[in-house]
């Protein structure tokens, strides 16, 4: 264990920058205990605090510039992967743009402290077309905000956060079994609701090669199409006769009026 440390301490920088980076790309490598570890060893006298901090928010917005881009540039597809790879598939998605619909691009101050907003704002930043000057600026100062609270209670805390270190330690075997545990239950419970979401959009689908059918052989159809409006404005192609009706948007009575006919709805 005492290697453990020794190496940490030997590397503790090269460590931050690669963890955050890592775990802003999207590998499950959680960059929070590192960050806490910097603002150990900076409390301990072991480093300083403010490279940590600087090479921490630098990986960051690294990382994110990256899926800005990406979103920007692919929009439709890298929505799509955002939706399969996600727990709540296609919610967090919806949220995540409810969210930059309300507050713009401040709402990238918060958005690492909301588990699985951080890694699919980028993107979806790059997708409405948020300005780059706007998404630096706002990724750059949630980043900050982000690093340097967990650096600040690692460093506050130091010697409280070592004890406890110390008596994980000595827990080992029961502690590791008991994180173990409580994570698999965790997902397991995220999975299986990502199976029973997928089971309900499953019972009633059309696939596109049926829908051009549809339109070629002109039948009488009523179809919608409710991408949020962030997308519908970075992208404003519509399937030839849809309406552009965001979810949000369409009321009860509106279903009633269209109970006789065959309404095809779809997101993107």
């Amino acid at each position: 264990m005492n290697e453990v440390i020794q190496f940490v301490i030997q590397h503790g920088y090269s460590l931050v920058f690669v963890s955050v980076l890592a775990d802003q790309i999207g590998v499950p490598v959680p960059s929070s205990p590192m960050l806490l570890a910097a603002g150990v060893m900076a409390g301990q006298g072991w480093g300083h605090w403010l490279p940590s901090f600087l090479l921490g928010v630098t990986a960051a917005l690294a990382s994110n510039l990256i899926w800005y881009w990406i979103g920007k540039c692919r929009r439709a597809s890298v929505r799509s992967f955002l939706c399969r790879v996600s727990l709540n598939p296609d919610s967090c998605v919806r949220n995540t743009f409810n969210l930059f619909s309300r507050y713009g691009a401040p709402s990238l101050l918060v958005a690492k402290f909301i588990p699985g907003l951080s890694t699919i704002a980028p993107p979806l930043a790059g997708i409405s077309r948020m300005p780059l000057a706007s998404f630096v600026l706002y990724d750059s100062l949630g980043a900050g905000i982000w690093v340097g609270i967990l650096i600040g209670i690692g460093y506050a805390f130091s010697y409280e956060i070592e004890a406890l270190f110390g008596s994980a330690v000595k827990m080992g075997f029961l502690l590791g079994v008991a994180l173990l545990g409580g994570l698999a239950a965790f997902i397991g419970w995220k999975v299986l609701h990502r199976h029973r979401s997928f089971r309900r959009m499953q019972m009633a689908r059309i696939r596109a090669e049926e829908l051009k059918e549809k339109i070629d052989r002109s039948e009488d159809l009523v179809i919608f199409d409710v991408r949020h409006p962030l997308e519908f404005h970075a992208d404003p192609r519509v399937i030839p006769g849809a309406v552009f009706a965001p979810l949000e948007e369409l009321k009860e009575e509106d279903y009633a009026r269209l109970k006789d006919k065959e309404v095809i709805v779809y997101c993107g």
